[in-house]
């Protein structure tokens, strides 16, 4: 990592949404590219023409830019280097790395079927694979082959995994890999080496279901005279209940958290902990993700995803925020709610609120006392609060806030002079005064209330109350 520039990759099939294992992949490895001062690329791998579609592929793009994983390199498509593809593809046939086979999908079935019956692990039988000596069938007909790798036979493919360790596959259990279809058209783990080599990757890290993968990319490769990327395999992300992470669990795009209330860098700093550690450290920036980013402290461990805990990261990233820039991203959510965001100082509510919200969404909720439409309390509020005697004290209050400074300190004061002068006890007044302004009897302080409501606001629905 010294000598080599590294370069990282990230390499989504756009065939749905950026999923919560896909982001974090996605970090693991530009934070990865970042620490060693690299190049982390981004490569979509669309060849699969009948699942990927273009919304899918703009998802991922969204997916990205919201969590500020910006690449150095790409979005590059598999599907504009065909042309790459074939040429290695007959190179490969010329030097008798990879070969014509004939044998149909049905075939190739039986062959596995009797694998099976035989206890083997079901395979190709290598019917068409050229060896010294060998005859092989005559070619059936019509029939348009597909290009087989011609898989080494004797030894093991072994590698160290930056996460699991040494890893190794006896090359006898590994099939000769259809690298080529009858159309022509390059299959999976042959683009992924192809490009993996074009694009000079020194290190893949990625989820552990790919370890199957690694020992036929490896082969090619060295097949191809190209240099090995080093591999780290991610254990994969489970539910709350230990199970697979779903939909039920919150396994959905990553653009649905925004949707939800969750800020970027919460999520950024929630999906690094998910199989990765510094110490103790639960609550991180992104340049100290960065700065303490090493592939030697992430988890052999699946994680476990915990919405509680998402929730407490977001709550600390809303607190940590800027007031301006909170109000603008719940100005929207605002509106969607019928409210209307000039109706108040939104930095003002945002300041009042944030303390005690888990996400964008619960903020928008409490700003609607302020930005919302009022029809002022419901009959049955009114009936139980708004008494003779805190009508009088409403009334009290009302004709001392026509001339004080409209301040949360002198509203502090008022309030406390009217208690006196009544002798109530703060709920007396409190309560009635957030029923008669705001229609409930729950509110934040109620000076502060009051001040963002403005005097106009306030004094119009105590009389009306």
């Amino acid at each position: 990592m010294k000598t080599t520039p590294v370069r990282t990759r990230f390499a989504p099939s756009p065939t749905g949404f950026l999923h919560l294992g896909g982001a974090r992949t996605a970090l693991f490895s530009w934070a990865f590219a970042r620490h060693f001062g690299g190049t982390f690329i981004l490569r979509v791998e669309d060849t699969d023409l009948e699942r990927s579609t273009p919304e899918a592929v703009q998802a991922i793009l969204d997916g990205m830019a919201w969590l500020g994983l910006a690449p150095d390199e790409g979005p590059f498509y598999q599907m504009q280097h065909m042309d790459r593809y074939r040429e290695v593809v007959a190179r490969m046939l010329a030097e008798g790395t990879a070969y014509h086979c004939y044998s149909s999908p049905q075939e190739v079935e039986a062959m596995r079927e009797l694998a099976r019956t035989l206890g083997r692990k079901p395979r190709y039988d290598g019917t068409w694979r050229p060896e010294p000596g060998k005859t092989l069938p005559p070619i059936p007909g019509e029939r348009k082959p597909v290009v087989r790798f011609r898989s080494p036979r004797e030894g093991a493919t072994s590698w160290t995994d930056l996460v699991k360790g040494q890893i190794s596959f006896d090359n006898s259990e590994l099939d000769d890999l259809v690298i080529a279809r009858p159309d022509g058209t390059p299959t999976y783990n042959f683009c992924v080496v192809v490009d993996d080599w074009d694009m000079r990757i020194t290190h893949v890290l990625r989820g552990d279901d790919h370890v199957n993968n690694t020992p036929r990319q490896i082969t090619i490769l060295r097949a191809l005279g190209a240099p090995v990327p080093e591999y780290g395999h991610v254990p994969m992300i489970l539910g709350p209940d230990g199970e697979k992470l779903s939909k039920r669990h919150g396994a959905v795009s990553v653009m649905e958290y925004d949707r939800d209330g969750y800020l970027p860098e919460a999520m950024v700093n929630y999906l690094a902990r998910l199989g990765w550690s510094h110490g103790d450290d639960e609550l991180f920036s992104r340049e100290q993700l960065v700065e303490w980013f090493d592939p030697a402290h992430l988890s052999k461990s699946a994680a476990q995803w915990d919405p509680k805990k998402l929730n407490w990261v977001n709550a600390h990233y809303i607190k940590q925020s800027d007031d301006a820039t909170l109000a603008g991203l719940i100005a929207p959510r605002v509106v969607s709610r019928g409210g209307d965001p000039g109706a108040a100082d939104l930095a003002s509510v945002v300041r009042l609120l944030k303390d005690r919200a888990e996400t964008l969404e619960q903020l928008a909720d409490g700003a609607m006392l302020f930005c919302g439409r009022f029809d002022g309390p419901a009959a049955e509020l009114a009936s139980q609060h708004l008494t003779e005697p805190a009508r009088r004290a409403l009334a009290s209050f009302a004709e001392g806030a026509a001339g004080i400074d409209w301040t949360r300190e002198s509203i502090s004061a008022l309030i406390k002079s009217v208690l006196a002068s009544h002798g109530l006890k703060m709920p007396q007044l409190a309560i009635p005064l957030r029923v008669a302004v705001a229609g409930t009897t729950q509110t934040p302080a109620i000076d502060a209330v009051l001040e963002i409501l403005g005097r106009k606001n306030v004094l119009a629905r105590l009389a009306a109350a």
